[in-house]
């Protein structure tokens, strides 16, 4: 029976466990039957691929039915369908590249071969040597002269129309979801395609990248939670980094005038469709411009990558069409007052902003001063509606620690963030360098945290507050989270579907 159950192929009803484990048994038995007449697959180092499914057909995408080609091609890849008609049979091989159709006759490879072949699964990766042509019914082939197993799959692959069912299975096992799910591959395709056209557009710009410390001496004074470790031979705690700006412009500070990193950051935080624990970013900081020239390039680099990457401008999302031609720019105040009707420009103080914030059931914040309720009446009224892409500026001081005080308003920052589909997409600042507000407003987050929290670790990195002392000038810094990024390029609905390895509960747990 479960023999029967291969030859239909991937298009077998559904298989009970039992069915399953009988499969297991026959391809392990398959396995020590080929080992005990020394024809062990997996000895076997290497073959001499020559070619790809995609190559071949494009080069012949014109080759008219029944015509030959006289090229022959070596493939390896994948068995992905199988049908077996006594002495002619045909194979669905899939490379790297994509799949393609394999013609066996019992004729040319001989008898011995040919059953070998009969005996290989759905799964088995082989290499193939044959001449491509195309088969009567127009399918584009290769005419097998050559058949060797190159590994055993001693798991039988979930069957074509019932696949990965169970999601959490598919970010589990990654690697079966790769084989089964083409489309899954694709989207890693293309978030290598997003990282290379980042790397290049910020390259053509004269940035240099570079690499700043993962572990780190403590925890900085920042809201996010950090990952604990301990170093045995310096005999000291250190911390998984949860952003890489301290270190990006101490490199400024020494001449570095254009930086950025392609960073991986841990969070020892909450998951959800759009957080990770860990995640990656691009930080960026330019000597001698500010965020409106961040602003710029912001718009400039999400229009090249888009075009490069999509082949245009407007993306879908999640039944959205974003439109990265046009970018709105508003003031925080201004948006607000767009969407609740609240003017923060006329509230006078603390006191007013509260009574504002519980007339509107706007949830106070833990410190509840008039930029910090002016940022929850954002979060309450205006982050839903920004679709289309936003540029949001002039955030309070508050929420802002390492942002430059605006000159004109010192009760603003020279701060903005950028919105898409009701979610932020990166966080940009002039970036603060007077040495002195440095040192100041350090002390008062740390303060601050530990007020909430007794027990966490946080601590004013003095040395960072040193080397604005030898003087940074004046710098904008960006930094964009690039799996939602990727997320909105492939209209990926999941921050996991866009990670090949994402954090995961093990099963026995």
């Amino acid at each position: 029976m479960a023999q029967e159950k291969q030859n239909q192929g991937q298009n077998a009803p559904e298989m009970t466990e039992k069915e399953y484990g009988e499969l297991v048994a026959v391809r392990r038995e398959k396995l020590k039957t080929l080992r005990e007449a020394r024809q062990d697959p997996f000895t076997l180092t290497k073959y001499p691929q020559d070619s790809f499914s995609a190559l071949i057909k494009q080069e012949f995408a014109d080759l008219e039915p029944e015509a030959e080609t006289g090229k022959t091609v070596c493939l390896a890849g994948r068995i992905m369908a199988k049908r077996v008609m006594g002495k002619a049979s045909f194979a669905g091989l899939r490379d790297a590249q994509g799949d393609i159709q394999l013609y066996l006759r019992r004729d040319v490879l001989g008898d011995e071969t040919y059953a070998a072949f009969k005996k290989m699964d759905i799964g088995d990766i082989v290499g193939v040597k044959g001449e491509v042509f195309r088969t009567k019914m127009g399918e584009l082939s290769v005419r097998c002269t050559e058949v060797v197993l190159l590994a055993k799959s001693l798991l039988p692959l979930p069957e074509k129309f019932h696949g990965l069912k169970d999601q959490e299975t598919r970010y589990r096992q990654r690697y079966v979801d790769l084989i089964v799910n083409p489309e899954v591959k694709d989207t890693f395709i293309k978030r290598s395609k997003i990282l290379g056209q980042l790397r290049s557009f910020l390259d053509a710009k004269g940035f240099l990248e570079v690499e700043t410390p993962i572990l780190t001496p403590f925890e900085i004074g920042a809201s996010a939670r950090p990952f604990l470790t301990h170093h045995n031979t310096l005999d000291m705690d250190m911390v998984l980094r949860i952003e890489t700006e301290l270190y990006l412009k101490r490199l400024i500070v020494g001449g570095m005038d254009r930086v950025y990193e392609v960073g991986r950051i841990f969070r020892n935080e909450g998951m959800d469709p759009k957080h990770n624990p860990e995640f990656t970013t691009i930080e960026l900081y330019q000597a001698f411009t500010d965020y409106h020239g961040m602003m710029d390039l912001v718009e400039e680099m999400m229009k090249t990558v888009a075009q490069n990457v999509c082949g245009s401008l407007v993306v879908p999302y999640q039944g959205q069409q974003i439109d990265l031609s046009h970018w709105e720019r508003m003031t925080m105040v201004e948006a607000v007052k767009k969407y609740s009707g609240v003017d923060f420009d006329q509230v006078a103080s603390d006191e007013e902003a509260i009574a504002l914030a519980k007339e509107h059931h706007v949830e106070l914040p833990e410190t509840p001063t008039k930029g910090a309720i002016l940022a929850e009446f954002f979060d309450a009224y205006v982050e839903e509606k920004l679709i289309q892409p936003t540029f949001i500026y002039d955030y309070p001081v508050e929420i802002s620690p390492l942002a430059k005080r605006k000159p004109s308003n010192p009760a603003f920052t020279e701060r903005f963030e950028y919105f898409i589909n009701a979610t932020e997409f990166g966080n940009a600042f002039s970036e603060l360098n007077d040495p002195i507000d440095q040192k100041g407003r350090f002390e008062r987050q740390v303060a601050e945290r530990k007020a909430i929290d007794p027990e966490c670790k946080a601590q004013v990195d003095y040395d960072y507050v040193t080397a604005l002392e030898y003087g940074l000038p004046p710098t904008g810094g960006l930094g964009f989270g690039v799996d939602r990024l990727v997320m909105l390029l492939t209209d990926s609905a999941s921050i996991r579907d866009v990670l090949l390895f994402p954090t995961m509960k093990p099963i026995d747990q």
